[in-house]
């Protein structure tokens, strides 16, 4: 009996949604007392009082859902569902207070999806005149959201029950988020190790306590968003600047790799195939900035070999960091610098991009469909990445996540193409914010177009969520069907 397939689709069960949004709102509460606890340090008592207003939403949201029976399973489609929601809900809230600080409404929720999305791009001016808590604060949901609050979630409070595993595979596999609580509380442990170490270490060499803090903050989680107008261009020091961008360097990395390299496995660490080409990766774009800096722009030796080596490391980690004014460089170094942003960093990091990982199976399918050529019919030839076998299922994944890149970045394209402005660099923002850099050749601003601020939201929010669970929410089946019980 042939089955069709919309009778096995189900739709999202709101009691799911409602309980484990409501878990995530207790985390987000929890989280949200460190920048409560900065505006009250700071004594912007104004903005503690619009935290204080969050939290009690939170926490009134939590109690609620708190009397909702827990379901024996989640679907992978109600699991989807809450990360995405996870990530649309908390930019939101956390607007409100963004707005004490003298922001509008909209630049407020660009600058809030901007931190949790880990992307960077803000559209606030006049940095040093802000107060010392919202700066905190944009770092704070830069670390979080790196991390991701899900993980967070599974790592603290949900044990090992099925639906927290649901929870963080959406994420899992292709990201942060790992399958039993053990392994999400190992990645917590190593993201907050590489935290405090780099602050003690930018502090030390800087002497500057608070920037060392919002900066490695922004650093580890790829982030990129600094307490100051110019990012670290306003920095002096090389030491410091390269103290702060290898952080990001090392959030680049596949997290649970350090757990591999700090045990008896380390040589089988250190041969990581995402290891080897983030390193190779890097090497050739600094290589092509350098020849961009000094033989095109007649930038000396030593300064160009400086801010190649910082540029080459920010984009392809995408941590969003800079040095000099990207719109002063050509054209060849700019369209360098957007294939490496969109190709990003490791699969399990806090890296955006499509992942080198995703993008060395792409060059193996292409060599496999080449090789083929050259075989007799009856050959089988199964694609390999070191090895492992690739499973057509997984390759189908990859490509079509490429392709899906691809296209959010093509329309985003076009929407600013028809405001006028210039090709290459509005493709260099729209790959910068779907691949959640944050590197800017000037376009993203306090004076943008608000329908341009709401494509790069967008834009941002399906680089963070790896485009399918945002697609899912947007899917009119998933809230609209026939439902299992609980």
């Amino acid at each position: 009996m042939t089955i069709i397939s919309s009778q096995l689709t189900y739709a999202v069960r709101m009691p799911v949604l409602a309980k484990y949004l409501g878990l995530l709102a207790f985390m987000l509460a929890l989280l949200t007392l460190a920048p409560l606890g900065a505006a009250v340090i700071f004594q912007d008592y104004q903005i503690a009082i619009r935290y204080l207003g969050v939290i009690a939403v939170l926490l009134i949201f939590w109690g609620v859902s708190r009397s909702i029976a827990e379901p024996r399973q989640i679907q992978t489609n109600e699991a989807l569902t809450i990360v995405a929601l996870a990530f649309v809900f908390s930019p939101l809230l956390m607007t409100f207070p963004f707005m004490g600080s003298g922001l509008t409404f909209y630049n407020a929720l660009f600058e809030a999806i901007s931190a949790v999305t880990t992307t960077g791009l803000s559209v606030t001016t006049d940095l040093a005149s802000k107060p010392q808590s919202f700066l905190f604060a944009r770092s704070w949901m830069q670390w979080y959201g790196g991390l991701g609050i899900v993980v967070l979630s599974v790592a603290m409070m949900m044990g090992h029950q099925v639906s927290s595993r649901s929870l963080s595979e959406p994420l899992g596999a292709e990201t942060l988020a790992t399958t039993t609580r053990t392994h999400a509380r190992q990645t917590l442990i190593i993201y907050c190790s590489l935290t405090v170490t780099g602050i003690v270490m930018v502090w030390l060499i800087s002497g500057n306590g608070m920037m060392a803090v919002n900066h490695v903050l922004a650093a580890v989680s790829t982030g990129g968003f600094s307490s100051f107008d110019n990012s670290l261009a306003d920095i002096d020091s090389w030491y410091s600047r390269f103290g702060i961008i290898s952080l990001s360097l090392c959030g680049a990395l596949p997290l649970p790799l350090y757990i591999i390299i700090f045990s008896k496995n380390w040589r089988t660490g250190i041969r990581d195939s995402e290891l080897l080409a983030l390193v190779i990766a890097i090497f050739v774009l600094s290589i092509l900035l350098f020849i961009s800096l000094h033989f095109n722009s007649g930038m000396g030796l030593e300064a160009a070999a400086g801010h190649s080596l910082f540029l080459g490391i920010s984009a392809q980690t995408t941590a969003g960091f800079t040095t000099l004014d990207i719109d002063s460089i050509d054209n060849g170094a700019k369209l360098s610098m957007i294939v490496s942003m969109l190709i990003g960093g490791s699969v399990g990091s806090t890296a955006g991009g499509i992942k080198l990982l995703r993008f060395l199976i792409l060059l193996r399918m292409i060599q496999v469909v080449v090789k083929r050529t050259t075989m007799p019919l009856q050959a089988v030839q199964y694609p390999r990445l070191g090895d492992k076998k690739l499973e057509e299922t997984e390759v189908q994944r990859v490509l079509i996540l490429i392709l899906l890149f691809i296209g959010i970045i093509v329309i985003s394209w076009f929407a600013f193409l028809m405001y006028g402005y210039a090709p290459m660099n509005a493709l260099f923002e729209v790959v910068s914010a779907s691949a959640t850099v944050g590197l800017s050749t000037g376009i993203t601003s306090v004076d943008m177009p608000v329908p341009l601020k709401l494509v790069l939201c967008l834009d941002m929010l399906f680089g963070r969520l790896e485009i399918i669970a945002l697609l899912v929410v947007l899917y009119p089946p998933n809230w609209i069907g026939k439902r299992k019980g609980l």
